[in-house]
């Protein structure tokens, strides 16, 4: 959908002459440190070209009306200003409506309501963090209608308390901070303990990010998701027996296989022992992309996937079949999942001029082994949450 065709559907929807101003907030991909952010380690997520468009128009009464191009079935979701309370009715809108709340409790002054039509193209149900995506472009939208001075990464800390507090999924800042700070052309190297972040130049030379689409749904909140995190929890208490950690983004490999017999159950053993590998492999990460080497980058890629599969159990018999078809291809350097996992999409690395056979390959072999085909779509990395200027649109 184009930005014109935006913009009336924006009046006809709304019944209003008004000429709204329009934000995007980008999708993300993590290239590597799945499920370390809430472990205290790092990630290394980029900003993608897809995600979510907010054509927005400051009301002069305290309602507030919210429409999604998405989800055309639910109409025009409406509350007050005054009562941004979750209610379970209001589905999707509860994540620009959670948004709000807490910039107004915040003390940021919203003195009147807003029409706000949404339109993602990010796939739905994915794990491309259409959430967070919808969390931030609301953020900015506040922000610039309002004439606020939010903090960016004050922001982000918002829209991650809409996700654990209004929503109830105890995810990590990752999402938030890659859709509120990304940079075209770069990946983000985050510390999610301190929040200390920089940018990696992404250079690619002849090869493409590939998203990988499963198909199957996904929803974060009823997962295990909230099961891996309290057996990540349970691990750390154990080591903090001995042991003078705040996360297990703290330890390193040598110091979590001298102490690891301190965690008592198995299960909980493994899920530390991905969070701290993990962590590891997105610090030697950014050394491989910094230097170019996209070759043993990959391999990392590979190795997330296989501790992911093996010791986190979160990836499942659809990304398992794309990730091992795409490790066959020539041309591959890398394959993973990415996300939260249990459905969702995985990435790959593929030269430029293997692109359609990659497609092909493992349409065929998901199609045979899964039943359905899945979804492909190529990443370009795009810049953070922004207004877009309309200039010769209208």
């Amino acid at each position: 959908m184009n930005k014109l065709e935006l913009y009336q559907n924006y009046k006809t929807i709304f019944e209003t002459n008004d000429t709204p101003r329009m934000f995007f907030a980008p999708g993300r991909i993590n290239l590597i440190g799945e499920h370390t952010d809430y472990n205290g380690g790092h990630v290394f997520p980029a900003a993608i070209s897809f995600g979510t468009y907010a054509l927005a128009h400051k009301r002069t009464d305290r309602k507030v009306r919210f429409y999604s191009l998405n989800m055309e079935e639910s109409g025009i979701i409406e509350c007050e200003l005054d009562n941004l309370a979750y209610k379970e009715s209001d589905d999707w809108a509860n994540y620009p409506k959670g948004m709000m709340q807490y910039i107004a409790k915040a003390g940021y002054d919203i003195s009147t309501g807003v029409d706000i039509l949404f339109y993602g193209n990010i796939p739905n149900g994915a794990g491309l963090s259409s959430s967070a995506s919808i969390e931030m472009v609301t953020g900015v939208v506040i922000e610039q209608l309002f004439q606020l001075k939010i903090d960016r990464v004050h922001m982000i800390q918002l829209g991650q308390k809409v996700e654990n507090q209004y929503m109830g999924v105890n995810s990590g800042i990752m999402d938030q901070f890659a859709i509120g700070k990304g940079k075209k052309d770069h990946a983000l190297l985050l510390n999610c303990q301190t929040l200390n972040y920089h940018y990696a130049p992404l250079d690619l030379q002849n090869y493409k990010i590939m998203i990988i689409n499963t198909n199957k749904r996904r929803e974060l909140a009823s997962s295990k998701y909230n099961e891996r995190r309290e057996q990540c929890e349970r691990a750390l208490t154990d080591l903090q027996t001995s042991l003078s950690i705040s996360s297990l983004g703290d330890l390193s490999k040598q110091e979590f296989e001298a102490n690891k017999h301190l965690i008592t159950n198995d299960i909980d053993r493994k899920r530390a022992k991905h969070a701290v590998y993990e962590n590891d492999r997105t610090i030697q990460a950014l050394v491989y992309l910094q230097a170019g080497d996209l070759s043993n980058f990959g391999k990392l890629m590979n190795q997330s996937h296989l501790s992911l599969q093996h010791d986190y159990e979160v990836t499942g018999e659809e990304l398992d079949t794309i990730v091992e078809t795409a490790w066959q291809q020539e041309g591959v350097l890398g394959a993973r999942m990415t996300g939260a996992g249990f459905g969702g999409c995985a990435i790959a690395i593929v030269a430029d001029n293997g692109v359609d056979r990659f497609k092909q390959v493992v349409t065929t072999t998901y199609q045979e082994k899964i039943g359905y085909q899945p979804s492909f779509y190529l990443a370009t990395t795009d810049d953070g949450a922004k207004e877009i200027t309309t200039e010769g649109v209208l």
